[in-house]
């Protein structure tokens, strides 16, 4: 799957891998998943944000590198992340004040199965009885022509575009909420330039649900509207 945002992620393993960016792109499973997950960046809001199972990936992998496990090569002998570590972590993230704890219990190792069920590592490993957690290392290597590729910090920077995009989308959907606020005054060419471009198909579905509301109340405000097959008394 290629979409807009699929190039920002190139550019990213290029800036980090050079020439072998594009191969470790295509066998990497994780990077896989992300580029399946950041679809929305280019989409407006009628495609999820996802940040829930994105997070969850990106406070796992920040942890890793924020003890050096990228360097010192012992990682399986850690203790692993608290939960309430991780938790608040997500939560202090943009858009992240309201997760729950469903990505990094559960979902976002469910969902990867469903995309790639042939992969046999799991993303995010946890021990239930220490509720401690840990990215599987197995998916941040990707080994070509003998030669092992740390995938880590590309998969931080990657979430880090992410979210960059996402919240310039956001800023320029309140842009746009504080234009409606005056459009009234401008001349009709200009405002119907407006509202038709607000209904295009990759428009913040916010938007569109706002704009739809307006014009069929507009529409209907005079209207008598029944429901059902016959008009009945009541």
């Amino acid at each position: 799957m290629e979409h807009q945002f699929t190039q920002e992620i190139k550019a990213i393993l290029r800036d980090h891998f050079g020439k072998a960016a594009e191969e470790i792109f295509d066998r990497n499973p994780l990077l896989q998943y992300l580029n399946i997950k950041t679809r929305s960046a280019s989409r407006g809001s009628k495609a999820r944000g996802s940040f829930a199972n994105i997070y969850a990936v990106f406070v796992l992998v920040e942890d890793y590198l924020k003890l050096g496990f990228d360097k010192r090569g012992d990682y399986s002998s850690y203790a692993g992340a608290k939960f309430t570590n991780l938790f608040k972590r997500q939560r202090q993230l943009p858009f992240g004040s309201k997760l729950q704890n469903h990505g990094l219990n559960h979902r976002m190792n469910e969902e990867f199965r469903k995309f790639f069920p042939r992969v046999t590592y799991i993303p995010i490993l946890r021990d239930v009885q220490t509720n401690r957690y840990w990215i599987n290392e197995n998916l941040l290597k990707t080994e070509i022509a003998g030669k092992t590729y740390k995938v880590a910090k590309a998969v931080i920077d990657i979430i880090n575009k992410y979210v960059k995009t996402k919240q310039g989308a956001f800023e320029a959907f309140i842009q746009t909420c504080d234009r409606l606020k005056g459009i009234s005054k401008e001349n009709k060419s200009v405002v119907e330039e407006f509202i038709l471009g607000l209904l295009a198909p990759n428009v913040d579905a916010r938007l569109f649900e706002i704009i739809s509301y307006a014009i069929l109340k507009y529409y209907y405000h005079d209207q008598i509207v029944y429901f059902g097959f016959a008009k009945r008394q009541v």
